[in-house]
């Protein structure tokens, strides 16, 4: 049973002065691993006070210096790769194949902006000969979720110190061993001392603070919409500068032309992809009326080789929900859909057999579904797919912008350039063409309300840093 009650601030490991205790739980069986004692304002208000010393001299460093710290912390990330993968599948739940696949990401975060910042310019002139110096924005603030806590705290990390901020950690209080892990590689880097700071808390409390708190100069959140509504309401009053990577409820448009065989599984077990809880799972399948039957056909024969249990088999491919209350909310939806009227091609309620004990939730497939229909609409964030036809390809584009989210979509065709037009009237922020891809140098963000600004590469880098013109 492990105890974590310790904050990281100003390099060193200190005992929290909150006391409220947090039960940590593996999702798999529900039985308690151990406990988080939080963090609290005066916690908060220290690593706040510790980031701001140090960004005074920070702040002044040398690429060059920046992208040895950046190597250092890649290096120490990757020297425990394997603790920071089991520990994710024990905490999370999160199955092998994604733990594994997140922790690379972490790891490969420092590199990609390592490059990034070999070619990134701090000082341009522009117009008649003026001076623009990209400069720090300051003290960053970066609250991540659990659903890939230690990624993000990486890849915001990384930005923020080849901008030549420091920054203040609040993670997700359900990812509190896998924070504390992460904290000891930082130590290991031998960061200078206030360069990132880590508080473990709830967010009414560490979050409210650091949203809060005048000597923040920026906000780089990653969650559910609603709370960024509420972080971007609290900030205004500072004038903060934020970054929202908010909720997703993308598109995935099969034009006629599609091999159905090949698309329809790589469909399925995308829209399951972190056992459904990701911002970017394409949950809404758009399918041709006249390929409907085919469809409904090729998904439930290629639900059947989904493997939902124990996360920490390499063959499992969608493991618990995180908590009793996102399996409860999840529940909820696959009962809506049933209400709704939606057609239940597989899975449905309850639990799958002999996996009683966790968070379990079967791979669950709705057709006939329409997209004004709650599960069409609403982030539901668990293994849910909902199969919806179109007549023609205006109807595609038009379900497949009429949602209020626009963080990803996906489009497969035969025909490339056609894909490409379709892909010019689809409001998302990322969009892949015949299959999965990811480019960490490439803007990453939301349109409407999935988000503000961008991250990752040079777009990433700028969110981070303020213009300053100097006219001679």
């Amino acid at each position: 049973m492990k105890r974590i009650d310790q904050a990281y601030i100003n390099g060193q490991f200190i005992t929290t002065h909150g006391t409220e205790i947090f039960e940590l739980v593996n999702p798999t069986n529900n039985q308690k691993i151990g406990t988080l004692i939080l963090g609290d304002a005066k916690d908060t208000q220290l690593a706040i006070a510790a980031a701001k010393k140090a960004f005074k001299t920070f702040s002044a460093t040398s690429v060059t210096e920046r992208i040895a710290i950046l190597e250092r912390l890649k290096n120490a990330v990757n020297k425990r790769r394997q603790e920071l993968i089991d520990v994710m599948v024990l905490e999370y739940g999160g199955t092998k194949q994604f733990c594994t696949m997140s922790v690379e990401n972490a790891i490969s975060a420092f590199d990609d902006m390592i490059a990034t910042l070999k070619d990134f310019k701090f000082q341009r002139k522009v117009g008649n000969n003026t001076l623009v110096e990209m400069t720090p924005v300051g003290v960053v603030g970066i609250i991540t979720p659990w659903n890939s806590s230690n990624s993000f705290i990486c890849s915001k990390l990384a930005a923020a110190i080849a901008a030549g901020c420091t920054v203040v950690v609040k993670p997700s209080e359900m990812s509190g061993m896998q924070t504390a892990l992460l904290a000891e590689c930082f130590h290991e880097a031998n960061l200078p001392e206030g360069l990132c700071n880590i508080v473990n808390g709830l967010g009414n409390v560490v979050g409210t603070e650091i949203v809060t708190h005048p000597d923040i100069a920026k906000i780089s959140f990653t969650g559910s919409t609603l709370t960024g509504k509420r972080i971007a309401q609290m900030a205004a009053d500072t004038v903060k500068r934020v970054t929202l990577e908010l909720g997703g409820k993308s598109p995935n448009i099969l034009l006629e032309d599609t091999n159905f065989e090949v698309a329809i599984p790589q469909a399925i077990f995308g829209a399951y992809m972190n056992s459904g809880q990701a911002c970017i799972a394409p949950t809404r399948l758009l399918v041709p009326k006249a390929k409907l039957e085919i469809v409904n056909q090729l998904a439930k024969r290629a639900v059947e080789s989904v493997v939902v249990g124990n996360p920490a088999d390499e063959k499992t491919n969608v493991g618990p929900m995180v908590s009793i209350k996102q399996y409860e909310r999840v529940q909820h939806y696959i009962n809506l859909g049933l209400e709704e009227g939606a057609t239940l091609l597989a899975g449905g309620s309850g639990k799958p057999e002999g996996l009683e004990d966790g968070n379990f939730v079967k791979a669950t497939i709705f057709t006939n579904v329409r997209n004004d229909m709650r599960i069409a609409q609403e982030e539901i964030f668990g293994p849910v797919l909902s199969i919806i036809p179109f007549e023609n390809e205006d109807e595609a584009v038009s379900i497949a912008n009429d949602t209020t989210y626009g963080l990803a979509a996906y489009i497969t065709s035969a025909d490339e350039n056609r894909a490409l037009q379709v892909a010019s009237r689809i409001d998302a922020g990322r969009i892949c063409i015949n299959g999965f891809k990811h480019d960490p140098l490439a803007p990453f963000g939301g349109f409407k309300q999935s988000g503000i600004g961008r991250e990752f590469g040079t777009f990433g880098l700028e969110a981070y840093l303020e213009p300053k013109t100097i006219l001679v």
